[in-house]
């Protein structure tokens, strides 16, 4: 079953549960923070973005986890092989980043000692802004990225957990163009909009401590019509809808189940991929680059990241039945365990 929400309605009721599970294809449902019914230790929010034209690719965040804040900034060369990775955490931010309650408009920044991390939107689009001191061991880095021409159509999920007050709302939105440049070690890393694309994972949501998501994106073109996916599964009750969708020329055509296939008992994250659809309409191969991996352990909380960087090959089908065909088409897949 996929229920697609068609109408704006209150993202949660006057119980804090969700008033109606399910996916949409713009951003209908209203969140607001004060309807939530839970303690706001276990409330968590995020804006990411990731920037990537299959040669370099920037990653930025900003996230009040309730009990912890973290921002993030990560650099990633594919050509050499390597990506730096810095997170400052805070304690106790309690909701008090201020987070935006839509994707659509607003400023989400934050700042801490030797950095800063700014993301505003207005009219038509994403600016990006981000300093960060000692970032590796060749110094600093700046950035600056503009993100536009937002398709009309994105990946919207309500997706309930099987306990009172949880839910993940959740938005993606593909194939942004990217104009900006990275400065670091000397050297700047340029994103012009022929070729580098931006990708926004805007979550809003209380989640269970314990949990493991699989999410795969990816955001280019073919035949010069912008074309990408997210797909994704793991947690949550999702019994009303994936959040499987595939993106053309700004529309969305949604999908069924995806599974991901990682070699070595899910270990093995550097070998080939494979992943496959139910319904036969997303076949495709993967060949790592980079896994950007990361493990913080403290029994009681836990991270255990790997966002795995590589090219993917195969098919996919759009709605009326159309095939595209794509061949080393730059994307991500990660698997990502969580005690938080």
């Amino acid at each position: 079953m996929q229920h697609e929400i068609t109408r704006a309605v209150p993202l949660l009721n006057a119980r804090g549960e969700l008033t109606e599970p399910g996916y949409a294809k713009s951003l209908l449902p209203v969140y607001r923070r004060a309807d939530i019914k839970a303690s706001p230790l276990r409330v968590k929010e995020w804006d990411y973005y990731l920037i990537n034209n299959g040669r370099f690719a920037l990653a930025l965040t900003v996230a009040d986890n309730g009990y912890m804040g973290l921002d993030s900034v990560s650099l990633l060369d594919f050509e050499n092989g390597w990506e730096i990775t810095k997170s400052p955490m805070s304690v106790l931010p309690l909701g008090k980043t201020g987070l935006p309650e839509t994707s659509a408009s607003g400023v989400t920044e934050h700042s801490g000692k030797g950095y800063y991390l700014r993301f505003e939107v207005a009219n038509a689009r994403r600016d990006l802004h981000a300093h960060m001191d000692a970032f590796g061991p060749e110094g600093s880095l700046d950035a600056h990225v503009v993100l536009t021409d937002e398709p009309a159509e994105s990946m919207v999920i309500c997706t309930p957990f099987d306990k009172p007050h949880h839910f993940y709302f959740n938005q993606k939105i593909n194939c942004l163009r990217a104009e900006g440049f990275v400065r670091y070690g000397g050297k700047t890393y340029d994103f012009q909009p022929a070729d580098s694309f931006g990708v926004l994972d805007w979550g809003r949501g209380v989640w269970t401590y314990h949990n493991t998501w699989y999410w795969g994106s990816a955001s280019w073109q073919v035949d010069g019509v912008p074309f990408g996916w997210n797909i994704g599964y793991g947690f949550g009750d999702c019994s009303a809808a994936s959040e499987n969708m595939l993106f053309y020329d700004g529309k969305a055509h949604k999908l069924n189940g995806v599974t991901f296939h990682i070699p070595g008992g899910e270990k093995d994250f550097l070998a080939p991929w494979t992943f496959t659809s139910d319904d036969g309409r997303f076949e495709m191969e993967f060949t790592p680059v980079l896994d950007r991996a990361s493990c913080t352990d403290f029994k009681v909380l836990k991270s255990d990241q790997h966002q795995v960087f590589g090219r993917f090959t195969g098919r996919a089908v759009l709605d009326d039945g159309r095939v595209i065909e794509v061949k080393d088409l730059p994307g991500f897949a990660e698997k990502v365990e969580n005690k938080w």
